[in-house]
């Protein structure tokens, strides 16, 4: 005999189904912790960033005194450096001038001559050009160093106590601040044959007692 089916009547819900499968909790905290990770990286790079010469260039200590020149296609070009590879040394070679009065003369609008930073008689540091653009200190060196000019009270070039000071801390400073090794610091004499800075030209021992001094600090 046939068996026949039983149709539920019409109008009448089937029973739900019971069975063992478990419904798929959801998990509040994962965009909580998927913020947090992106947070986590990007304070990463931002630190790794912000130890970037790079990144980091322009930055000076608070002993500098920060007075950048106006751009005016000459003593300031605005260019960008090439690279950092050495640190030139120059002397004003106008005795009894401070740096002030040289900060002034490079920023006249028909002065061709800058430098990065210039030392006064008494060791003030007045930082005129960007670290990271040109000076126009160092000839065809231009491109990639770091130029310094100090004051000197005497036509033989010598630098008071004061400025001989701020100069090696200055040097010593930027070596670090661009990774470069003490051997890294140059007189314009050594890119030009010009005798500048004087003193250290014409007295190869104290430029020797200099670089050391730089070593030491």
């Amino acid at each position: 005999m046939p068996t026949t089916t039983r149709r539920p009547a019409a109008g009448k819900r089937q029973a739900p189904r019971t069975g063992t499968r478990k419904k798929r909790q959801s998990f509040p905290f994962r965009p909580l912790i998927l913020l947090l990770l992106v947070i986590v990286a990007m304070g990463v790079i931002v630190n790794l960033l912000a130890r970037s010469p790079l990144f980091n260039q322009d930055r000076v200590p608070g002993w500098v005194d920060v007075q950048l020149i106006q751009v005016n296609g000459a003593g300031r070009r605005g260019e960008r450096l090439a690279d950092v590879k050495d640190i030139a040394i120059h002397y004003v070679g106008n005795p009894g001038t401070t740096a002030q009065q040289n900060h002034d003369f490079f920023d006249q609008p028909d002065t061709t001559v800058s430098a990065h930073f210039l030392i006064g008689l008494e060791g003030e540091v007045i930082q005129c050009i960007p670290l990271s653009e040109k000076s126009s200190a160092t000839n065809e060196r231009n491109l990639d160093t770091i130029s310094i000019e100090v004051c000197h009270p005497e036509v033989n070039g010598k630098f008071t106590d004061a400025s001989y000071a701020s100069l090696v801390k200055l040097t010593a400073w930027l070596c670090d601040h661009f990774d470069l090794g003490r051997e890294h610091v140059i007189r314009h004499y050594d890119v030009t044959g010009k005798l500048c800075p004087l003193y250290f030209v014409e007295n190869p021992a104290a430029w020797e007692q200099f670089l050391q001094d730089v070593k030491d600090y």
